[in-house]
């Protein structure tokens, strides 16, 4: 209980996590083993990365479509890539309710499109902002998406901020991931990439106020380690700490 006398709400499960477009380790296409590893993840949310939505998304991408059925989570599509039968981008999976979405575009020309989405909830009567995104290989096209990115954090137009992706940061001294650390406070990350003997951090989860956050840790199963060519990075939120 807290002091008002009410059950403090749950602690929420989230997570993030590249799924290489379904593709495993074993260069086999089987979208169904990503949605077995996200279930047994069991998140309240979780963001996805090289997302193809050839195989999960039917009609516009916001009605009920294979993933949810897969999962039992309801998905929220951030394209940055339209081809003819088909996109490619970020998601969002949860089973909280979404008021507003927001596509941020964080394109550089000259390099793969890429974007970030953004989503805003409400959990115990407190406004939690989630942004999903996947930044470049560059170094320089980094910067630039950051430069955008930390534009929408300046907002501050929620109480509790969930900052989700693969950063392609490989360095720990990263410049992307420094400045974001100073902005959320330090991000949690562990060794994710790649699956199969994970060595480098480029998955990384901030939450603002960073105090809300604990428990980070790698879901490291055998069905993970050949799903993707990524771990997926598992992490807990408090929110009843805002108070």
């Amino acid at each position: 209980m807290n002091d008002s006398g009410r059950a403090d709400v749950a602690p929420l499960r989230i997570a993030t996590y590249n799924i290489h477009s379904s593709v495993g380790v074993d260069g086999r296409h089987e979208p169904g083993r990503i949605a077995r590893v996200i279930r047994r993840i069991c998140p309240d949310l979780i963001g996805l990365q090289e997302v193809d939505y050839g195989y999960w998304v039917r009609g516009d991408g916001e009605k009920l479509d294979v993933l949810e059925n897969d999962t039992g989570l309801k998905i929220f599509c951030g394209p940055t890539l339209i081809r003819h039968l088909s996109s490619y981008g970020n998601a969002l999976l949860t089973k909280l309710p979404v008021g507003r979405l927001r596509r941020i575009d964080l394109s550089v020309p000259g390099y793969e499109p890429r974007g970030a989405l953004v989503a805003y909830l409400e959990v115990d009567n407190r406004s939690l902002r989630t942004i999903v995104t996947h930044f470049g290989l560059r170094k320089a096209e980094r910067e630039k998406q950051l430069r955008v990115l930390q534009e929408i954090l300046d907002e501050n137009d929620a109480d509790l901020t969930i900052l989700l992706g693969d950063f392609n940061e490989w360095s720990l001294w990263g410049p992307a991931r420094r400045r974001l650390d100073r902005r959320l406070g330090k991000s949690r990350s562990r060794r994710t990439y790649p699956s199969r003997l994970p060595v480098f951090r480029l998955d990384r989860i901030w939450c603002h106020p960073s105090s809300v956050l604990e428990n980070i840790r790698v879901h490291k199963t055998p069905l993970a380690r050949t799903a993707s060519d990524h771990l997926p990075l598992v992490a807990e939120i408090h929110p009843a700490k805002l108070r």
